[in-house]
């Protein structure tokens, strides 16, 4: 191991007011009680790089329970890795405590394929940095002396916009084979690329992501496509063989999505359109939500099984949920989704079959239904993937922005047979 580099102030630019108040008041509370403390990894990197850090998160040579001393708001959290979080209000900040070295007691136990089981030996602030993941996760900042402590090399990391892994990277990734993931996510995010010796174990390790719990899993493909480059996210994914073990459906979909000269077929240009609308929402800083991610990615199964199980003889909106019942079926294995979510979204396939009724009543009952505007979404971008005319979506555009008499003209110049009909059932009863 390494001494410590310490920058100061003048050369790393970092301002403190640009770190939350609160955390600023963590660190305080903690020095001034005689612990060590530090604002540590993605907060410590991102101001480096002149972002503006959505998490802050602090390291300290203080236990859990000694946190909780000091900070009497802290709830202690997890069992495999042991943390402090210190609330203010419905905000909360998370605390580790350094971390060392695993060893052969309970607190530090590693599984059979390498896997960390328990992680809660605790060490020095030099241990710690050791024992995280990138390099330039692994930077501190000393809020008392503005000095950035680089223990491992990560400044000259990110001057080469290189991503590093500390250590030996089989082992670390056979340590927690998450790892892989946030390689892709910091890589994607960060424009940055990946050290060769820290890239070529990843492919040969991607399918010890099937060793992770889904439920681990959900929140990290949330992370990867609600970054702000789920395009590049995808790319990388895809590149380095593990989306198999993230989305496998979407994965052999988007294999078989191409004719034989090559062209991207209506599901690939659907995922590309949906995938550049959420990273335009997430850049203006507008709500995004997994359901529709899981829409866009389950789609093509969706389709195809719903035209199946019409085939067999069943209604279409049986048919749509028994395809949508076999998509998150199969999904769940890899990425668990909470209930709340797969509601939303097998929601936005079902009320795709709404969207060629043009009556008036129906017309007006859907536009006030509270999933529209999401299925609406959706069946726009089905349309800019050539799955349906482009008038589809202009059409529930416009009847959307008319006064009443308008929508009733819409309506009626969009079913005329339909409403003559009903004009002579009037007349002759």
């Amino acid at each position: 191991m390494s001494s410590v580099t310490k920058i100061p102030a003048s050369e790393h630019g970092i301002n403190p007011r640009e770190i939350d108040k609160k955390a600023r008041t963590i660190l305080k509370s903690l020095t001034d009680a005689g612990y060590e403390a530090y604002l540590v990894g993605g907060g410590v990197r991102d101001l480096l790089l002149g972002f503006h850090p959505k998490d802050f998160d602090i390291a300290t040579s203080a236990t859990p329970e000694q946190v909780k001393e000091v900070l009497p708001s802290t709830r202690i959290i997890g069992r495999r890795f042991r943390l402090a979080h210190v609330h203010f209000g419905r905000e909360y900040f998370e605390v580790a405590t350094f971390r060392a070295p695993h060893d052969d007691s309970d607190k530090g136990q590693v599984g059979q394929h390498g896997r960390i089981i328990h992680d809660n030996v605790y060490g020095t602030v030099l241990e710690d940095a050791y024992r995280r993941d990138f390099s330039i996760n692994a930077l501190f900042y000393d809020l008392q002396k503005g000095e950035v402590l680089d223990f491992v090399g990560a400044m000259e990391d990110l001057e080469k916009r290189q991503l590093r892994m500390i250590g030996d990277p089989v082992v670390r990734y056979r340590e927690d084979p998450v790892r892989m993931i946030r390689a892709i996510r910091f890589a994607a995010k960060l424009g940055l690329s990946i050290e060769p010796a820290s890239e070529a174990p990843i492919r040969e390790l991607s399918s010890l992501l099937g060793n992770i719990a889904p439920a681990r899993l959900f929140d990290e493909a949330l992370k990867l496509f609600h970054s702000g480059q789920a395009i590049k996210t995808l790319e990388l994914l895809r590149e380095y063989h593990l989306l198999e073990y993230l989305f496998p459906q979407a994965e052999k979909s988007l294999n078989e999505d191409m004719d034989n000269d090559g062209n991207e077929g209506s599901y690939t240009k659907l995922v590309y359109a949906a995938l550049t609308n959420t990273d335009k929402r997430i850049r203006a800083d507008m709500p995004v939500t997994p359901a529709f991610l899981f829409a866009v990615m389950l789609w093509k199964r969706v389709r195809e099984g719903s035209i199946m199980y019409r085939e067999l003889g069943n209604p279409a909106l049986q048919s749509v949920h028994l395809a949508a019942s076999d998509a998150f079926g199969e999904q769940v294995k890899c990425i668990s989704v909470p209930r709340r979510f797969s509601n939303m979204t097998r929601e936005i396939w079902t009320l795709q079959g709404l969207f060629p009724f043009k009556n008036e009543r129906r017309v007006l009952r859907f536009l006030e239904h509270k999933r529209f505007r999401a299925a609406y979404d959706f069946m726009c971008l089905r349309v800019r993937a050539g799955e349906l005319p482009e008038e589809e979506c202009e059409w529930w555009t416009l009847i959307q922005e008319v006064d009443a008499a308008e929508k009733k003209a819409m309506c009626l110049a969009a079913s005329p047979g339909k409403s003559k009909s009903r004009s002579k059932r009037r007349k002759n009863g």
